[in-house]
């Protein structure tokens, strides 16, 4: 048989083309501009809402991942200078001071530490020169109370009242006069003049704590004579007030003022130191 048998399947082969056609590509047809709107509608009309294909879309979200990466790590690494490049003067200025103090205070604990050092290091040193401070204020202590004897640079004064004219006051008003001008250790006829010095008029004479001293008046004053002469000489002051009433009054410089009267240490009856 020299031609094939003619079967249904081949006549249809036969009738249809060996290749189809391409579909022709979809155009896309942009919505028509309704009548009446204006330009901007019409641009919102066009904008939104948005036409994408999902394609678009999977790369947009892929982008806005990495940017959003990105700047995480950006803002990490310099989240300090962008929280300084930010603030305001008023907390830069507090930042400033903080860290001003946190300085100091650091300064301060090493100072300590180093002072600490050095105190356990010379230890028998420190104690010795503790001991040595004791005993000076002890014996400055001593002089103010009048339990030790003084001796240093001064003024003599000596008082001549023949007309028995001089009454306490004024030797008062003198020693107050002399403490003012910076006197540091006083003697009257043999009696030491302390804080709780007093002075009152008995039987035409003076008592000074007491004790009964009569003219003519001796002033032994431990102090800067520079100072203390001219105390006394002022217009209106101590030596005219004497000479008014018709005294002598001598007042010497002197290099060594002895002042040897002492005042025995008194307990006191009712106060106690705070420290014990």
């Amino acid at each position: 048989m020299n031609e094939q048998e003619e079967t249904p399947g081949n006549r249809l082969r036969k009738e249809l083309p060996e290749e189809l056609p391409a579909a022709p590509p979809e155009e896309t047809v942009a919505p028509e501009p309704q009548p009446g709107l204006t330009g901007r509608q019409r641009l919102v009309d066009g904008l939104w809402p948005p036409r994408m294909t999902r394609a678009q879309l999977i790369v947009a979200v892929l982008l806005f991942g990495l940017g959003f990466g990105l700047a995480v790590q950006v803002a990490s690494n310099s989240d300090s200078d962008s929280a300084l490049r930010g603030a305001r003067q008023e907390d830069l200025v507090r930042i400033l001071d903080e860290l001003d103090d946190r300085t100091q205070r650091l300064e301060d604990e090493k100072q300590g530490l180093e002072k600490q050092r050095d105190e356990l290091e010379n230890s028998s040193d420190q104690a010795e020169e503790a001991r040595k401070q004791t005993v000076e204020k002890e014996r400055q202590l001593g002089i103010l109370a009048g339990t030790v004897a003084a001796q240093g640079p001064g003024i003599t004064m000596t008082i001549e009242d023949t007309k028995g004219t001089v009454e306490a006051d004024m030797l008062l008003d003198a020693i107050q006069e002399l403490r003012a001008a910076g006197a540091e250790a006083i003697q009257v006829n043999g009696v030491r003049v302390v804080a709780n010095t007093y002075l009152s008029d008995s039987d035409k004479s003076v008592s000074v704590d007491g004790n009964k001293i009569t003219a003519p008046f001796r002033f032994k004053v431990i102090g800067n004579p520079q100072d203390l002469e001219p105390a006394l000489n002022i217009p209106g002051g101590v030596v005219q007030t004497l000479e008014k009433e018709q005294a002598t009054v001598t007042v010497g410089r002197s290099n060594k003022i002895v002042v040897d009267a002492l005042r025995a240490a008194k307990r006191p009856d009712y106060a106690r130191s705070s420290s014990q």
